[in-house]
């Protein structure tokens, strides 16, 4: 059993203002969810359509019913390929976007189309479809419609960070909120750094116990 989602949303930008603010839109207000991001892979085609393979880092919590019965380290990172085709010609982009660890226990399989609105060709249509599962028996329903529910909230702050980059390329948002979000950004920067410092940390010495015992 897989649960589905289809969405559609508009922002009030050109498909070119949309299509600018996709590489920049990390990080934002409504992202700190996203941890990084990296370019893997890039193409232009011989038909002028731009290839490209990015993977994002992002926290996966799981409903704290579901992290007493799972490993500790489901409750870690997620690790997620983007990948995007844009045809400059058509005014199109589509994204695809799944999770390349924790699949078992639940997988997120996103496709998202970026075109012009017919009617108004100021504004931009998005078309966004899901699929999400899991096989982790006994417990695949209540963890499909947890991720199908974190989904849905993780559109709405997508939306929002994308209209908040938007505006803050249009030179729409204050000075005081640019430097509030620069703050954020940083702390939250720190926090990553911290918590990867730890964990670094917690591996290492599991690793030198690990050895210790096979030389006993």
């Amino acid at each position: 059993m897989v649960k589905y989602f289809l969405g559609l949303n508009e922002l009030k930008s050109s498909w070119d203002q949309v299509f600018t603010a996709f590489w920049q839109r990390y990080p934002n207000p409504y992202s700190k969810h996203v941890l990084t991001e990296d370019i893997l892979y890039r193409e232009v085609t011989s038909d002028q359509k731009l290839l490209t393979r990015r993977l994002l880092t992002k926290t996966n919590r799981l409903p704290r019913w579901a992290e007493r019965f799972l490993p500790a380290n489901v409750a870690h990172a997620v690790y997620i390929f983007e990948d995007s085709i844009i045809d400059l010609h058509k005014k199109t982009m589509t994204t695809y976007t799944w999770n390349i660890n924790h699949s078992t226990v639940m997988s997120v399989e996103e496709r998202c189309t970026y075109c012009e609105n017919p009617d108004n060709k100021n504004w931009t249509e998005i078309k966004r479809e899901a699929w999400v599962s899991s096989r982790l028996f006994g417990f695949s329903r209540p963890i499909q419609e947890f991720g199908l529910a974190r989904f849905k909230s993780n559109v709405t702050k997508a939306m929002k960070g994308f209209e908040f980059i938007l505006a803050k390329m249009q030179g729409d948002i204050p000075s005081r909120t640019l430097v509030e979000t620069a703050k954020e950004a940083t702390e939250k920067a720190k926090e990553t750094a911290l918590a990867a410092k730890e964990r670094a940390r917690d591996l290492a010495s599991k690793a030198a116990t690990s050895k210790k015992q096979q030389y006993v």
